[in-house]
């Protein structure tokens, strides 16, 4: 067996909503960009998937075709040396003279596969359809996309059409090719559940196998799903697929950590979650990583099941996390680590994929509205050309079978997802399995030295907070005044920190701390990171600017404030979370991180009145001159910027933690809504 292969994409969803198009390459900016693929190269990727989508190539008429784009492209991949897996559909309904419940949906990708295929004849490898089962889930039984159906005749008409196009696009394919491989890929999950739901999960459970399950041809009248399918009357189309089937040559599993679901019918538990069901059973559909005390199965347990059922190689198509920067390094390392581990015990995994490589936009609404929501990927797109992250280093070495160890500070704690003082939004409750399955119990931690954090202020206590919740070794140490170079010298040696943090008041003094990373927030010196904090704010700073204001609008209390001066509000969590990511990442130089508001110091606690429901008549504007003015300047060069969340997100966010902060000391509220 070859070694495990590192593999690349890029979030590449041409999706329909309404008359309107959303165009991940578009937005991301690979459209125009040169290099990309040079880049990811680099990180040694064998193969990467390559989105050649109809809705792209045949926008407006099936016989017109635009190759510019896909002919440098797949150029440049030769060039670069790495193999493509080209894709034609990727959570689309095709361009618009089809949709996916069209009967000219599955010919009409047929006729476009065999164009590529006769343009690129070398291509060995396709994906006509990414993930057909989620695709029609989420656009014709939950209606999020085109053709925004909800019931199960349409949802099953579109996984349906997406099958046969899939058969009648290899076959095509196969004329020009016939070693083409076909890469089906779906997003494999789980649904757990209460006793009284374990029908409902085990349907669920057994649907989610139905992409491979009919190209294999298995779903005939022994299948569990059979009735179903045939309820809706579809017998015919099932038995033509099954006399004609299109088995994928590479089971390519798509893993998230939203995957594996918990559906309970006591949606008491569930504050804030809006009740769904079946005709029968009303019930809320959570992540199970948030309330199952028992944990996911995890990716290890899903690629056995695949294997069991199928004896066909496997690979993971899409890895990915939209969280901070150790957590998605983790996340990538446990998925590779898995696959390792599952090779090692015989079962065939060809690669691991990293997706969403420059990250996306968003998916945070499921691409249902534009709102300019930017998830980090491998590179940080916030600048003028994609930024390496933290990620990076860690790609290259596992792909070359290098050492983790420089990746110890955030690999040193095992995800978010599999520590229970921080993964749980409800009361946890045990699951009932209905196929005996069983959690993968894998944890692989690292030693690793601490952070230092050097304050002993609101900042300095904010950084220790994050660090404790993202699972990062800290120490904290209390700076009151500025420390001397002998003192600060024994103070490394006993800690042997692997980063600093300078939230100090006054600035240390670390121009001796040869080779480590220095943050700092307080002061800029040469050779530092340097994240300055603006107007910051937070939900416990209890003497801060927000608690004042809020807890005088509260009384009704007027009072006045200076409205002359402009500054920019940051969320002081946000502002550390996003150091923290650029301390990871090897970020050097000045680097600002603020929001798009600018506004005088009366116009933020109107903001705040307005959101937290009291009156903003209460804020007072100063005359002109009582306050002396120290208004936020730009007379430093910037090395980079990092836009924060706005205000409309950040004050929500600030009014939830403070209500939080409040239950949580009340007695017997142990598990208050985030």
């Amino acid at each position: 067996m070859t070694s495990l292969e590192l593999w690349g994409g890029c979030e590449c969803t041409v999706n329909r909503v309404g008359d309107r198009y959303f165009d991940q390459t578009i937005r991301t900016g690979r459209e125009t960009r040169p290099g990309d693929l040079q880049r990811f190269a680099a990180l040694g990727m064998k193969a990467f998937r390559l989105p050649v989508l109809w809705e792209r190539v045949s926008p407006d008429h099936a016989d017109e075709y635009d190759f510019a784009w896909s002919d440098r492209q797949l150029d440049e991949l030769r060039d670069v040396g790495m193999r493509p897996i080209v894709g034609l559909i990727h959570h689309g309904s095709g361009p618009r003279y089809t949709s996916l419940i069209d009967d000219s949906f599955a010919p009409g990708l047929a006729a476009h596969a065999r164009a590529m295929a006769e343009r690129y004849p070398w291509v060995d490898a396709w994906t006509p359809v990414n993930e057909p089962l989620t695709t029609a889930r989420f656009s014709c039984l939950y209606g999020h996309w085109y053709p925004h159906a909800h019931d199960d005749p349409s949802y099953i008409r579109a996984l349906l059409n997406q099958i046969d196009a899939t058969r009648l696009a290899m076959a095509e394919i196969r004329r020009v090719n016939p070693g083409a491989r076909l890469v089906q890929t779906e997003d494999l999950g789980f649904v757990h559940s209460t006793w009284t739901l374990k029908d409902q999960a085990r349907f669920e459970n057994e649907r989610r196998w139905l992409t491979w399950d009919l190209l294999e041809g298995r779903v005939d009248a022994d299948h569990p799903m059979y009735p179903w399918l045939a309820f809706h009357g579809f017998e015919d189309r099932v038995k033509a697929i099954a006399d004609d089937p299109c088995p994928a040559d590479v089971i390519g599993v798509n893993h998230y950590l939203t995957s594996e679901r918990f559906i309970d019918e006591r949606t008491h538990r569930y504050p804030g979650i809006e009740p769904g069901g079946n005709g029968r059973e009303r019930y809320v559909d959570v992540e199970a990583v948030r309330v199952v005390r028992e944990g996911p199965l995890g990716l290890a347990a899903l690629l056995g099941q695949a294997w069991m059922r199928y004896a066909r190689t496997l690979a993971v198509t899409e890895v990915h996390n939209g969280c901070t920067r150790d957590e998605q390094m983790r996340w990538f390392h446990e998925a590779w680590r898995a696959c390792e581990r599952l090779r090692g015990e015989g079962i065939e995994v060809e690669a691991v994929t990293a997706w969403s490589l420059l990250g996306a936009y968003d998916w945070t609404s499921l691409l249902t509205r534009e709102a300019g929501e930017y998830e980090c990927g491998v590179y940080d797109l916030r600048g003028d050309e994609p930024r390496p992250t933290g990620m990076v280093p860690l790609l290259r070495a596992l792909a070359n079978g290098e050492d983790t160890t420089l990746h110890r500070a955030a690999l040193a704690a095992p995800g978010w997802w599999r520590r229970p003082q921080v993964r749980y939004r409800f009361e946890p409750v045990s699951a009932t399995h209905p196929h005996g399955v069983s959690p993968d119990p894998l944890v692989e931690t690292h030693d690793a030295s601490p952070i230092l954090i050097a304050g002993r202020g609101a900042l300095a206590r904010a950084f220790a907070r994050h660090c404790r919740y993202r699972g990062l070794p800290y120490v904290v140490v209390d700076v009151e005044k500025p420390v001397d170079t002998t003192a600060f010298d024994r103070m490394l040696d006993a800690i042997a920190p692997s980063a600093i943090i300078d939230a100090s008041e006054h600035g240390l003094a670390v121009d001796s701390a040869a080779g480590l990373r220095v943050l700092s927030v307080a002061r800029h010196a040469p050779g530092r990171l340097h994240t300055p904090l603006e107007a910051g704010f937070c939900h416990d700073d209890e003497h801060g600017f927000v608690t004042r204001v809020l807890e005088a609008l509260a009384e009704e209390r007027p009072f006045t404030l200076c409205d002359e001066a402009l500054v920019t509000p940051v969320y002081r969590p946000d502002l550390v979370d996003a150091a923290l990511d650029l301390l990871i990442d090897g970020a050097e130089g000045r680097w600002r991180l603020a929001g798009p508001d600018r506004l005088t110091w009366a116009g933020f606690a109107r903001r705040l009145a307005q959101v937290a429901g009291h009156d903003p008549a209460l804020v007072r504007a100063a005359p002109p001159g009582a306050f002396a003015l120290h208004a936020e300047t730009n007379e430093h060069a910037w090395d980079g910027y990092i836009p924060l969340p706005p205000l409309d997100s950040a004050i929500p966010r600030l009014l939830g933690e403070r209500a939080a902060a409040r239950a949580r000391a009340r007695p017997g509220l142990r598990y208050a809504a985030e």
